[in-house]
């Protein structure tokens, strides 16, 4: 695309440099710039683009967006804007030439419960031959292809690429996870969503957002953005059993969508039933109802399956059709996954990494217990520390045996960290500590016996363990497996 195509309309403080040269892409990660790319030197909380600037030059950068002049980067184009990050997601909405415009758009936002809804969404839309892509905390798919991700939400360029790249492989739909550092780092500008869905909201990410109504105000902002979508047929989404519901929807005029247990809820789960093999219950709309089934476990899921029946409703599919094709669902990396063995002991893991994740899971499986429950979990450094004791109550709470380990310390001590969160338990009487995970996970399963339960919660589908100064590969699932075969 020609420079002067893509800037134009732009208000630009200066540009040094000719417009009618072609640009190939766009970049703001320095790492992924290619021969003819634009870079956009934009600040972010922990870097500056600025300083990579010459990195991108080198390879192959042609053009730059940035604040400041600099008269010694020789034949680059210097596009000068006040803000660089403002013009991220407008540039790549435009060179990607709209690619949400061809999509139907799902984001999902909440504390916990997007990655399955996204999954169980995908799932959906595939089946009903409707190809849907897929952009979270475990994996983006595209098409046929699958990368692991980072982050939950990725930065505008990257998103609006992908995006392209569904339409391009056949997608007619998306499911994304938004979270709500991505909300505030304005990495879902320029999108436009059809649907945008509350799981819950509960207290999280504190030492970004510093208080619940500024973490709700974060997340609010998805609905925000599904005011000013350009969609026909918009709809808002919501979890009508969480307080934060009816808040987070203030002032978004478009139609709206409530599902939980509750009499008010637009689509509601009634004689829920529960087993270790899955979930049984009747899902009632104003004016028919249907029997569900599904091999997920736990109330928290019935929300899940829910919020994706809703926005199946709305994407046109019948109630009697979703029942049958979420019948087939199966499991999401690391929410609840089981790891299989034949010693009769039941090992999930899970990434419950805040307390009412844990206590969530925790109430799920003392629903289906028949043993004794074994949790082994920890709390991540550099994260809010008020989690840690909240994390030991809801162990002691759900749990015969806890036993504390590291998750990812980064750069904190992980015995203070330890130490922190053994606070939270008035009675350390089934209480152990073990900071080498590899060993807590052995020492767990080593202790259970048939029919008892191991969680093994806080990390579930992350393959490595990050410390101060390196990570190391490590997978709980791994882990778990060769425990189980140590004693079998």
């Amino acid at each position: 695309m020609k420079l002067k195509k893509l800037i134009q309309g732009l208000e630009f403080t200066d540009i040094k440099g000719s417009k009618e040269i072609d640009i190939t892409g766009i970049c703001s990660d320095s790492r992924r710039v290619s021969i003819g790319n634009l870079f956009i030197a934009k600040r972010g909380s922990d870097s500056d683009g600025h300083h990579f600037i010459p990195q991108a030059i080198d390879s192959g950068a042609i053009a730059v967006v940035t604040e400041h002049y600099n008269p010694f980067l020789g034949r680059i184009i210097q596009l000068i804007h006040p803000r660089p990050h403002d013009l991220e997601a407008l540039l790549a909405d435009r060179f990607y030439n709209h690619p949400s415009g061809d999509l139907y758009v799902l984001g999902v936002t909440g504390t916990n419960g997007k990655t399955t809804t996204t999954y169980l969404v995908k799932h959906l839309f595939d089946a009903m031959q409707r190809p849907c892509g897929l952009i979270g905390t475990v994996e983006t798919i595209v098409g046929d292809k699958r990368s692991f991700s980072s982050l939950t939400t990725h930065d505008a360029v990257q998103n609006h690429k992908w995006l392209r790249e569904m339409v391009n492989e056949g997608s007619l739909a998306v499911a994304l996870e938004v979270s709500s550092h991505g909300l505030m780092q304005n990495r879902v500008d320029q999108i436009d969503f059809d649907a945008a869905l509350l799981t819950n909201l509960t207290p999280d990410h504190l030492d970004y957002h510093a208080t619940m109504p500024k973490y709700a105000a974060a997340k609010q902002k998805l609905f925000e953005r599904l005011h000013f979508s350009s969609k026909k047929k918009r709809c808002a989404i919501a979890n009508i059993d969480d307080p934060w519901a009816q808040q987070m929807l203030d002032g978004c005029p478009t139609p709206r969508l409530f599902f939980g247990f509750s009499d008010k809820a637009d689509v509601r789960a009634e004689q829920i039933d529960f087993s270790a093999s899955g979930t049984r219950f009747i899902v009632r709309t104003c004016d028919q109802s249907c029997p569900f089934s599904t091999t997920l476990i736990g109330r928290f899921n019935v929300y899940n399956v829910l919020g994706a029946i809703c926005v199946g409703l709305h994407a046109g599919f019948s109630l009697p059709d979703i029942a049958q094709v979420l019948v087939s669902f199966q499991t999401v990396p690391g929410r609840l996954e089981r790891v299989v063995n034949d010693r009769s002991i039941h090992v999930f893991v899970d990434y419950a990494h805040t307390a009412d994740a844990l206590d969530n899971v925790l109430t799920t499986l003392r629903e289906i217990a028949r043993g004794k429950i074994i949790t082994v979990f920890g709390a991540g450094g550099n994260r809010d520390p008020g989690r840690r004791q909240g994390l030991a109550q809801a162990a002691q709470k759900g749990s015969d045996i806890s036993i504390i380990t590291s998750d990812n310390p980064r750069q904190e001590d992980p015995q203070e960290i330890a130490r922190q969160t053994l606070l939270g338990f008035s009675d350390p009487k089934n209480v152990h500590v073990e900071l080498d995970r590899k060993k807590a996970i052995e020492w767990a399963i080593s202790m259970a016996r048939p029919q008892d339960i191991v969680l093994i919660a806080g990390k579930g589908h992350e393959r490595v363990q990050i410390f101060a100064s390196h990570s190391v590969p490590f997978d709980d699932r791994l882990a778990a497996r060769v425990a189980l075969a140590k004693g079998s």
